[in-house]
């Protein structure tokens, strides 16, 4: 009976110790793609037309996540990219918009400016960029840390924010594309020197971008039936072209400036080829430490601001973007191996539809140009306190007091904020004046009052939030914008594809704020430090 017993203890021992043994096997690569300006429902308008190896692979193999919204605003592409890889909102994490007005240097700053450093790659101002205007950790940090910096962090993106912001401050590279000498370059916060695979990406770069000549569509254009006629008046066209209609002969401007690479679907495709090459040339993915590429696909925001997003040009865009999907998901099988690598695609914001567009369908929709807007306020505020000196900045429909000149006044501030208030409501197009620092005295639903709040940095925002009625744009008579909290700018794509993730389709409310938390999870590490986000449960539900 005794060497029962102890034979008994002996198993459960051993099994107890294997249980604890086990280790989930951690995905090889992980691989964020964010495709700038992509509504959500574009996975659907266009999905007959997809190939079966780009997005209807993600769609059909993948986890959907249906309801994904993004909760605060502007919904720009800075606070978007940091808001997918830190789990957190602009209040938190400094990056309030692209721009915004720096009250000590008494001027407007970009998110990711930084005159400590220096180009690497040309001689060209794109290269003078960091993100040291970063608050927080990303969950590529997250990863550095867990894996005493051995594994790999590394961004791509035609736009420097969306390759320096989602990489992180750990990063073992970014690289953004200089428009003012048709390369890929980084800055001496990473490195002096561009590695090897980044300038054979460059040479070809050089070598390939006047073989595009024209952009043509890759059928006939009468089969854009989810599009509106090419020619119409709110589209813009081209530098050179006196309408904005298929075929864009764009040889001359390409010879002028490789620049214009940005704004064709080329763009989208250099990107992807780029990724292929930091994954190769970074040997990412090939040991068990687990490495992190981010990816930003920047053209599509390009293309949608000039041709809206009803155009032949954004149809034709996501047609060939799809196939450029299916090309690089093809590599990342034969490269880094089925089962090895898990990956994302979402976007950073959606967009409006044109104005105008909407008009022509007797939709209401308006158009309040900013410098029109900014202009009326400024006129008021010198007629009403005798000077435009009271007003520092009007950027992301936020009006940034003086408060140097008002040197404390409460009274006089209050007395300014309350006049502005009133004079604003009265304009076209104005839904509403929030005071920034009394939200909640705002007579608007919850879900916008939280959106406002989100964004709402003491050190970085302003004094009044400007929010515009639903179909309205405050600074494009052409193409599109975005930057509100309404559903067409908020309503995201989010899908997750590889390595554990089995098909589903998630209609529960999911934020963007969930991706770095599910990322975290999955990899078992800490989720980035100022992360307000949620693992969505779906994904690790058997």
């Amino acid at each position: 009976m005794f060497q029962k017993i102890i034979c008994l203890f002996l198993l459960f021992l051993v099994s107890f110790s294997n249980l604890f043994a086990q280790k989930t096997t951690a995905p090889k690569l992980v691989i964020g793609i964010v495709v700038d300006q992509m509504r959500w429902d574009y996975l659907y308008r266009y999905q007959e037309k997809y190939t079966a190896d780009g997005l209807n692979k993600l769609l059909s193999k993948g986890y959907v996540c249906q309801n994904t919204q993004i909760p605060y605003v502007p919904t720009y592409t800075a606070p978007g990219h940091t808001c997918i890889y830190t789990g957190s909102v602009p209040a938190i994490t400094g990056i309030v918009g692209n721009n915004w007005y720096d009250k000590n240097l008494n001027k407007n700053v970009y998110c990711t400016d930084d005159n400590q450093v220096k180009s690497v790659g040309d001689s060209s101002v794109a290269g003078i960029m960091s993100p040291k205007k970063l608050l927080v950790t990303t969950i590529t940090d997250e990863l550095r840390l867990a894996t005493n910096f051995k594994s790999k962090s590394i961004g791509i993106a035609i736009k420097d924010r969306g390759a320096i912001l989602p990489a992180g401050h750990s990063a073992n590279g970014a690289y953004w594309f200089s428009g003012a000498t048709g390369k890929w370059i980084t800055s001496t916060y990473y490195r002096n020197d561009l590695p090897s695979w980044v300038q054979a990406e460059n040479t070809k770069v050089a070598s390939d971008k006047m073989m595009q000549k024209t952009w043509q569509t890759i059928m006939e254009i009468e089969k854009y039936h989810e599009s509106t006629e090419d020619k119409v008046s709110w589209e813009a066209p081209y530098r050179g072209e006196t309408e904005p209609v298929f075929e864009h002969q764009l040889e001359a401007e390409l010879m002028k400036s490789p620049d214009l690479l940005r704004a064709l679907p080329y763009g989208n495709t250099m990107t992807l080829e780029m990724a292929e090459a930091a994954i190769k040339g970074e040997e990412m993915g090939t040991d068990a430490i687990t490495d992190f590429l981010t990816v930003s696909l920047s053209s599509t925001d390009y293309i949608g601001h000039q041709f809206g997003t009803n155009s032949v040009e954004i149809e034709d865009t996501y047609l060939r973007l799809d196939k450029d999907l299916a090309s690089f998901f093809s590599f990342l099988d034969a490269s880094v191996g089925k089962g090895n690598y898990v990956l994302f695609l979402t976007a950073d914001h959606g967009a409006a539809h044109n104005a105008s567009f909407l008009q022509t369908h007797k939709i209401p929709s308006g158009n309040e140009l900013s410098d029109s807007l900014s202009k009326k306020v400024y006129d008021f505020v010198e007629a009403e306190f005798g000077t435009k000196d009271l007003i520092s900045s009007i950027i992301n429909q936020q009006i940034y007091l003086n408060e140097k000149l008002l040197k404390g006044d409460a009274a006089k501030t209050n007395a300014i904020i309350q006049k502005l208030s009133q004079y604003i409501k009265t304009l076209d197009g104005v839904a509403d004046v929030v005071d920034l620092k009394h939200v909640n005295d705002a007579t608007l639903v919850q879900d916008y009052k939280t959106a406002i709040t989100n964004t709402y940095n003491a050190q970085r925002s302003g004094n009044l939030y400007i929010v515009l009625q639903a179909g309205w744009m405050d600074d494009f008579t052409k193409g599109t914008t975005h930057g509100s909290f309404y559903k067409y700018d908020t309503h995201i794509p989010l899908i997750w594809y590889g390595a554990g993730v089995k098909p589903g389709k998630d209609y529960g409310q999911i934020y963007m704020t969930d991706i770095a938390a599910t990322i975290a999870a999955m990899l078992h590490i800490q989720e980035p430090n100022a992360c307000v986000g949620k693992p969505i449960q779906g994904l690790f539900t058997k």
